[in-house]
């Protein structure tokens, strides 16, 4: 892992207002989805990277100055950095990695927000499309923090915005 010097983010390091990483691109990864994962150790669900043999999914790839993970892991406690064949590093939580809850965690909307703010900026409408379809686990409840966000880097969404998270978890029937 010593000679990484990029990252790919998949979630809420999509959105670049999270983050001052440096060098900021969008990529596709082959080989992974994401789910959302929920575990013992937090009262909320996590969006992981999973791998799935034949999914792609959309994100960015941005650089490590220095090669100076100690912020960045800090940020992802509880993933596993792993380095992909593409050559940047991908955070993600394996199944089983940590024990599972008895009952699922809710989604912080504070947290799905950013997320879909990030594709928003980065990929336009279609890119969020991409995002809620190739994403697993909308069967989790869905938290509505946003009058007082939970999540630290949460950011504020236009009215269009919102609309369209809430309108895709609509879709979604998540609740």
């Amino acid at each position: 892992m010593e000679d990484m010097d990029h990252f790919f983010g998949y979630g809420s390091l999509v959105n670049l207002s999270t983050h001052a990483y440096p060098g900021a691109r969008v990529a596709t990864v082959t080989g992974w989805g994401r789910a959302w994962r929920h575990t013992m150790g937090h009262d909320i669900a996590f969006l992981t990277a999973v791998r799935r043999p034949n999914a792609a999914i959309d994100g960015i790839v941005a650089d490590v100055p220095g090669r100076d993970w100690a912020a960045l892991d800090a940020r992802e406690t509880g993933y596993l950095r792993e380095a992909l064949p593409e050559g940047p590093a991908i955070y993600h939580i394996p199944e089983g990695h940590h024990p599972a809850p008895e009952q699922p965690r809710p989604i912080l909307l504070s947290y799905l927000d950013v997320v879909v703010q990030g594709y928003l900026q980065q990929f336009g409408e279609a890119g969020v499309s991409r995002f809620f379809e190739t994403t697993e686990g909308w069967d989790a409840p869905i938290q509505d923090d946003r009058a007082a966000p939970l999540y630290p880097r949460a950011q504020v969404l236009s009215r269009d915005e919102t609309a369209l998270v809430d309108t895709w978890l609509g879709r979604l029937g998540a609740s």
